[in-house]
Formats: C-alpha cells, sequence, structure tokens
C-alpha cells in the first residue's frame, strides 16, 4: 500500500488529468497565465483614446439612449483628423429621428459601427468585405459561427467607413474563455453564413485603406493567418482567435469633454461607463468595460502582438509533467530525504522560473504551474510512502528487540535502522549459554507441595534477573530454552568489549544466583546452581527463517561451542563457569585458570577451558 508502486499511480492519475483537462485543471493553467499577464509592465497608449459615456456626460447631454445628432454634433467639433469606433449597437431607429444627423457626422469623419453575432435570431445582415484566401481550406469550416447578426441601421451603416463585429471567443471549455473571462477574441467570424471582421480587423483596414484582406486556411491546420495588403500577418488560432494584451493604459475622456478637447489623429473608441448602463467584462487583469476590451484587443493588433500558445506548447508541457514527476519519484526513492526535498524545489523553482522567463522574453503561454504542483504532491505522496516504510521498520525493531535489548540499544537500532543488516551478517561474537543444574530436585520439591505454579514463579523471578543483568550490559536474548537463557554480545549493534562483557555478565548472574538462593532459604527449598559456558568466534547474525515469520539469530561453531561449554559444566566440581581460549584471549586484563583440554561434539581437535 505503501510502496513506490502507489506513486506511479498519483502520477498517472495527475497525468490523465491534465490530458483530460477538466474545469478545475483548466482554471489552474488559466490562473498562472493570467498571473504572468498581471506580471507584464504597464505600457502608455498614445494613439487610442478612450471616450466615456459616463455620469457627467449625462449631466450635459441628458438621458441615455441620447438623440444620435448629439454623437453628430460632438464628432463635428472634434478635429476631423480623429477615428471614432462605436462599441454601441445602433440597431433600433433613432426615437428623435437624429440618425440623418447622424449619418451626416459619420460620411464626414472616419468612423466604424459595431455589430453583433448573435445565436438569438437567424437573420439580419450588414456590410463586408471580401476576403482572399489562401492554402485550399474553407473558412466557414473553422471560424465560430453565429446563426444571425444584431447590426446597426441601413442609413448609419451606409454611411460609415465599416462596420465590425464586438464578439469574444465563446465560453465553453477548450478556449480561453472557458470560465466567462474573456482572454481571446476572434478576427473574424461567420453570421448568418456571412463572413464579418472584427472592429480591430475594421479599423486596421480602415487605417490602411485597403479594400479586403487575406486570409490563409489549410484543410488540416485550419485558420493559420490573416493579413491587411502587405503588412506583417497576424498568426491566429485555427478559429482565427488572437489573445488579448490587457497590458495598456489608455488615456481616457469624458464625453462631454470631447468637443472641446484639442485631441488630434488619436483613435475614439466610444464605451458606456455611466452606472446602470454600463455590462463590465472580466478580464485577466480585472474587471473592464466593453470599449477598453475592444481597444486592448485593437492595440494588440497594431502592435502586433503574438501571445503563443498551441497543441505543440500543450504537448510539451505533458512530456515535462512526466518526465518531472518520474525524476521526482526515483530522487525520493534514491536519495536522501532532506536532499530529494532539495532537488524538487528546484525543479518546481525552474519549471516556474523557466515558464515566467518564456512569457517575459518572448509571450509564450507554457503551462509549468500545473507541473509544479504535481510535482510537490508527487513529492509529498513518495516522502510520505517513503517515511511510513522506515516508521514501519523502526516500529518492527522494536518489536523484534524490545524484549531482548536494552531499551537504548532498542532506540538506537530505530533511529539507525542500517545499523541492522537483515538478510545476515558475518563477525565475531561472544555467546552465553545459562542453565540451571539440578533442576530436577527443585521441581519435584514444588511437585510434592502441589505447587506447579510457585515453581513457575520460581522460574521466572531467576530469569528476569538474569536477563536485566545481560540487557545491562549490552548483550542481546537470543531465546529461552526452559530454563535456560541463549544470549550473544556484539550484535544488532557493534559492541568492541563482546567477550569482556560477556565475562562480567556471567560474574553477575552468579552474585544475582547466591541471593537469589538466600531468599529461597526460608521455603526449604533446594539451592539453585547455574552453569554458564561462554564461547567467541565468528558466526553469521541477521534475520533467518521464512516470509512469513522469522527471527534475529545466530548460526556458527562458536555458538555450538558455546553450548557444550555450559553442558561441561557438571562435569567439573566447583566450577560453575567455562569459556573458550578465544574469549580467554579477549580478556587479557581478567585472571582466568586453565581448566582442561577436551574434546566437543562436532570438533576433531581438543579445546581448551577456562574459569574465572
Amino acid at each position: 500500500m505503501y510502496s513506490w508502486k502507489t506513486v506511479l499511480v498519483t502520477i498517472g492519475l495527475l497525468f490523465g488529468l491534465k490530458v483530460w483537462n477538466p474545469y478545475l485543471i483548466e482554471n489552474i493553467t488559466w490562473s498562472w497565465f493570467d498571473f504572468l499577464h498581471q506580471s507584464h509592465e504597464v505600457e502608455q497608449v498614445e494613439d487610442i483614446v478612450l471616450v466615456d459615456i459616463d455620469e457627467k456626460s449625462l449631466e450635459k447631454y441628458g438621458q441615455y439612449p441620447w438623440p444620435r445628432n448629439i454623437y453628430a454634433d460632438i464628432m463635428l467639433e472634434s478635429h476631423y483628423s480623429n477615428t471614432h469606433v462605436y462599441t454601441q449597437l445602433f440597431k433600433e431607429p433613432d426615437r428623435f429621428d437624429g440618425d440623418a444627423k447622424f449619418a451626416e457626422g459619420l460620411v464626414n469623419r472616419l468612423s466604424i459601427l459595431s455589430a453583433a453575432p448573435t445565436i438569438q435570431k437567424d437573420t439580419g445582415t450588414a456590410p463586408f468585405v471580401r476576403t482572399s484566401v489562401f492554402g485550399g481550406g474553407e473558412i466557414k469550416d473553422h471560424i465560430w459561427n453565429f446563426s444571425g447578426i444584431a447590426s446597426p441601421v441601413e442609413m448609419l451603416m451606409a454611411n460609415s467607413y465599416g462596420v465590425g463585429v464586438t464578439v469574444a471567443t465563446p465560453s465553453i471549455s477548450g478556449t480561453p474563455n472557458f470560465d466567462g473571462t474573456i482572454r481571446s477574441a476572434p478576427l473574424i467570424v461567420s453570421a448568418n453564413d456571412q463572413i464579418y471582421p472584427s472592429v480591430a480587423l475594421e479599423v486596421l483596414r480602415a487605417f490602411g485603406d485597403h479594400k479586403n484582406y487575406q486570409t490563409r486556411v489549410t484543410p488540416e491546420v485550419g485558420i493559420e493567418w490573416i493579413r491587411m495588403g502587405r503588412s506583417t500577418p497576424i498568426e491566429t488560432t485555427p478559429t482565427a482567435d488572437i489573445q488579448i494584451a490587457y497590458w495598456y493604459d489608455f488615456e481616457r475622456i469624458s464625453a462631454a469633454d470631447l468637443s472641446e478637447s484639442d485631441l488630434q489623429n488619436k483613435i475614439l473608441v466610444w464605451g458606456l461607463t455611466a452606472e446602470g448602463l454600463n455590462n463590465p467584462s472580466s478580464t485577466p487583469v480585472g474587471v473592464m468595460y466593453p470599449h477598453q476590451v475592444q481597444a486592448s484587443v485593437l492595440q494588440s493588433v497594431l502592435q502586433e502582438v503574438r501571445i503563443q500558445q498551441s497543441y505543440y506548447l500543450e504537448f510539451l508541457s505533458l512530456v515535462l509533467l512526466l518526465s518531472v514527476l518520474l525524476g521526482i519519484l526515483a530522487m525520493v526513492y534514491t536519495l536522501p530525504t532532506a536532499f530529494a526535498g532539495l532537488v524538487s524545489l528546484t525543479f518546481v523553482g525552474f519549471q516556474v522560473g523557466g515558464g515566467f522567463y518564456w512569457w517575459s522574453s518572448s509571450l509564450v503561454l507554457f503551462d509549468t504551474f500545473y507541473s509544479s504542483i504535481a510535482s510537490m504532491i508527487v513529492f509529498g505522496h513518495a516522502s510520505f510512502n517513503k517515511y511510513y516504510k522506515t516508521y514501519q521498520l523502526k516500529e518492527q525493531i522494536k518489536m523484534q528487540f524490545q524484549k531482548y535489548l536494552s531499551p537504548d540499544m532498542v532506540d538506537e537500532l530505530a533511529k539507525n535502522p542500517e545499523k541492522l543488516r537483515l538478510g545476515g551478517e558475518r563477525k565475531e561474537m561472544t555467546f552465553m549459554f545459562m542453565d540451571i543444574c539440578g533442576f530436577t530436585p527443585i521441581s519435584e520439591a514444588y511437585k510434592n507441595n502441589d505447587d506447579p505454579e510457585g515453581l513457575v514463579d520460581l522460574i521466572n523471578k531467576f530469569l528476569d534477573v538474569q536477563t536485566k543483568i545481560i540487557i545491562n550490559n549490552g548483550g542481546t536474548i537470543d531465546k529461552y530454552m526452559g530454563d535456560c537463557i541463549m544470549a550473544f554480545w556484539n550484535a544488532p549493534l557493534d559492541c568492541e568489549e563482546h567477550a569482556e562483557l560477556a565475562v562480567k555478565s556471567a560474574e553477575e548472574v552468579l552474585i544475582a544466583t547466591k541471593e537469589l538462593n538466600e531468599e529461597l532459604k526460608p521455603l526449604n527449598l533446594p539451592p539453585i546452581n547455574v552453569g554458564i559456558g561462554i564461547s567467541t568466534g565468528e558466526c553469521i547474525v541477521g534475520n533467518m527463517g521464512s516470509e512469513v515469520r522469522f527471527d534475529y539469530s545466530v548460526i556458527g561453531d562458536a555458538v555450538n561451542l558455546g553450548a557444550r561449554l555450559e553442558g561441561q559444566t557438571r562435569n567439573y566440581d566447583g566450577v560453575d563457569l567455562l569459556l573458550s581460549e578465544r574469549t580467554y584471549q579477549l580478556c587479557p586484563n581478567r585472571t582466568f585458570s586453565e581448566v582442561d583440554r577436551i574434546l566437543v561434539k562436532g570438533k576433531s581437535e581438543k579445546v581448551t577451558i577456562y574459569t574465572c
């Protein structure tokens, strides 16, 4: 459950989410792109001025909608070199019969009116210019299609220089405007089976006095670019959209002040800002009035701004995502956690920094934010798995050794599991076997008293005292065999004085046994005598058993010799401790006496045995 395979599942889910790209993931991606947009330096625009129909304008000219002769008066009183772009729809005849006067103003000034594609009706028309098509594709097969169009009254359209559509890219999944935030707009659309240019494209045509525009469209790709005359082609998405740059600061003027201003050679973009009349739009940099959005589209076209995002970049972001996540997984499981965390943070920093650099240097929208979030998720999951596996190992060590080692040794093993080489390790160790000699008389005494429970209590008390002595001297209890204890030193933790500590433990065991016998005298029980065998030699120590059940134990000749020496104590009167020659050699500061040279089972040569 906590293996690296579960992290692979997480990586698969994160990758699948990115490919599927549901609303939440799409929102994360575009929130990052909006942040990049907001980070762009603000640029002051000199050629485009926003004309606000604001509260001041209503106070001067009265209730809105105004008689249209007011627009004519303002146009004609302002400088003739200005271009007027109206984002309002004059689709109904003026109730004050001002259309003729307004038309007079339109024909005497370079002016562009707005129309609105709609799906609410399947009628409507507006003036349009022809487009030359290159590439062999059909434009209508790729651009956004609307069933109808709401356009200005015929008299106004006939006297204006052109009519462009004010429409944003539809708010559907897979488009930049999926959440209703206007990030992109089409340069051409189809309405009522006719192709219309946007307001921005129409202004560009009017400025250059072009008769038409060219479009390159291929069946495989869709719309590739749109161009006016011999100007630089405007690269678009396959549906003829461009992403809008919103880092422009436009000069603003109230419509009430326009006729008295000295503005010249400006593009004047008209729009409503008065309370209750405006319909603000959501953009990557906040809420804007619609005519400011149109001005931003126009300035993006005029400045040839190319905010780049393509299917190739999306594919590249998927490759980056998968590569980084697999790399973090490999690092967490092969490197120390702290170092893996540092490298993972570096990965995140490079991704975020790289995406920011690519944007600031080339206006490329490359999604590194999702991969950064995914990187942290994968690192957290893998690190938790690794930590939990380590925790399980520590708990396993504690469970395995807490009854056989001192608490300090158990804690040391838990902190440093690498000191426990699971699977077996060759090393020199010292072994002690201890058994109660003459156990039968003691057993019969309890039997005669019909007190088997008392016998068990006595054995447990004896083993408890001796176990504490061994553990306090750094020994490991290997097993209990009835009234016998097997212990060893120098594993699982290294112990240089393993032979010395084993002998010291044996001496303390003998002293403790005498003290126990003094306590038992009032019970009229036979005294307890112990036999102890100590041997030192090379052996194999480690976890032994099956995958289902295993024990930490030892095998080797020195183990067998220790058991044989314990049994030999019964053959020498007054000798309750025997040790091997290697143990004797490792305790140069102690005084031992040679007991005998004997043959033991499993050995062809005699061994020298010693006692204290």
